[in-house]
């Protein structure tokens, strides 16, 4: 008789989506000090979106981020390829948290410009990761992966018109 207990889907769900939510909650309040008195005083392009617009879009994609943990923990895929891909992703969802603190708390466009695009490379090795394990999950982290980069091509226009 197999005595040890194991964590339901149903747990492993809510626990993927708390956390990958609470990554970018936590990133965001301690990026708050001063960040709209700053943000204010810099240039952006014409094509930056409404400040209202970030938080909505950040909720669904940290969502679709839980959802892709959430199918890689469940899976019965072996245990070295699953270790791998959680890796990749816990190390991608670490840069995502450091993203906002360096941009917004410590008003480094150059630093958070460096760290974007560490994190693209990372999202796309994750994508890689999860591929073989779920396509599902692989998919649902594309989304993300083009939003990054449309942050990356924004956090370059206002480094390159503030430096």
């Amino acid at each position: 008789m197999n005595t040890t207990k194991s964590i339901s889907d149903s747990l492993k769900l809510l626990i993927s989506i708390l956390l990958c939510e609470a990554v970018g909650i936590v990133s965001g309040l301690l990026s708050q000090t001063n960040m709209s008195v700053w943000l204010a005083t810099l240039n952006k392009p014409s094509w930056n979106p409404p400040s209202w617009l970030f938080g909505p879009v950040w909720t669904i994609l940290y969502a679709l981020m839980g959802l892709a943990l959430w199918l890689i923990w469940k899976s019965h895929a072996d245990e070295t390829s699953k270790r791998i891909a959680l890796f990749v992703f816990a190390l991608q969802l670490f840069l995502n948290f450091w993203w906002s603190l360096l941009f917004f708390r410590f008003h480094s466009p150059g630093l958070a410009l460096i760290n974007i695009l560490l994190m693209i490379g990372v999202i796309i090795i994750t994508l890689f990761r999860f591929a073989p394990i779920s396509r599902k999950a692989c998919w649902l982290l594309v989304p993300y992966l083009l939003w990054v980069c449309f942050a990356a091509i924004l956090n370059y226009a206002i480094w390159f018109m503030n430096k």
